[in-house]
């Protein structure tokens, strides 16, 4: 289908001037949630971003204004709706890799490799908002948003310590699939890099993957001992999966070491940390400490 529409995307955009890329650009497109999310804790919220609803029902915060257009889905952005909001700067990742040369002809264009195993993802995000944050003439602004964001991490893992005592439980961080399937999320997951800088340790978090975790059995959990097991929100088919003997005779799910957090977004830019940081906080904080803690 986009091999077809490429001729006529190519004769859409053929009028549209290309444009002197400017030292601090006004008017962005974002066609990446994760660099959706940078803007908008940079106070620079985009003029338009891909599949805005999306974002909204998954990625959540921070919130998009209601005054973002939505430029059509993230793989197959609307180059007529792009065009029509004269952008300064459009903003691209991975998944739009093979567009980047037709979104040049509209306005120049911020490429990133968003989540890769060849890189720690999180360091990545962090020096990406940096670099945008130059872009846009808000460094001194992105250094102190880094500073709050680094302190509100340093707090919620302050406030696990002070749940649990001395001996703090490890965490394992997943994301059911369905009643049978989860994602364990290890090394280069952002999950784990908001464990890391809580002071939280992860009982086992493999090799690293492109975006920081593996599919496994359910069944599989049994193996884990000792650790608290953290749900990362939502799941729809809960009550399904609690109404099986599997679950409930999971050691786990008996001796109270099973959380599920609100929902908070697993593959977002660098503030995506603090969410899942706070979002793990509250959900820990639930679990009563063993005695003697």
């Amino acid at each position: 289908m986009r091999a077809c529409l490429l001729p006529l995307l190519c004769l859409l955009i053929a009028s549209v001037p290309l444009r002197a890329e400017e030292a601090a650009p006004q008017r962005v497109v974002s066609l990446s949630w994760a660099l959706t999310e940078l803007l908008i804790e940079l106070d620079a919220p985009p003029v338009g971003a891909a599949d805005v609803e999306g974002y909204r029902q998954w990625v959540a915060e921070p919130a998009v204004p209601d005054s973002v257009a939505d430029v059509g889905l993230r793989n197959e952005p609307n180059f007529e709706r792009i065009a029509a909001l004269a952008p300064d700067l459009i903003l691209a990742s991975d998944q739009q890799a093979d567009l980047v040369p037709l979104l040049e002809r509209i306005a120049p264009v911020f490429h990133v490799e968003s989540f890769d195993s060849g890189q720690d993802n999180a360091a990545v995000s962090r020096q990406t908002f940096l670099q945008l944050a130059d872009r846009l003439g808000r460094r001194e602004a992105a250094l102190a948003r880094l500073d709050q964001l680094d302190a509100r991490i340093r707090a919620a893992g302050e406030r696990v310590d002070d749940h649990f005592g001395e001996n703090v439980p490890f965490v394992l961080p997943i994301r059911l699939l369905t009643p049978t399937t989860l994602r364990l999320h290890g090394e280069n997951s952002m999950a784990k890099a908001a464990l890391d800088a809580m002071g939280l340790v992860h009982p086992a978090p493999g090799e690293a993957t492109d975006w920081g975790f593996v599919q496994r059995r359910v069944e599989e959990l049994a193996t884990f001992e000792d650790v608290i097991v953290l749900q990362i929100g939502p799941f729809a088919q809960k009550h399904a999966l609690e109404e099986t003997s599997m679950w409930r005779f999971m050691p786990f799910v008996q001796e109270g070491r099973f959380a599920q957090t609100r929902r908070v977004w697993t593959f977002g830019g660098v503030f995506s940390l603090g969410y899942l940081a706070d979002a793990f906080a509250e959900a820990l904080l639930e679990i009563e400490p063993e005695d003697g803690q």
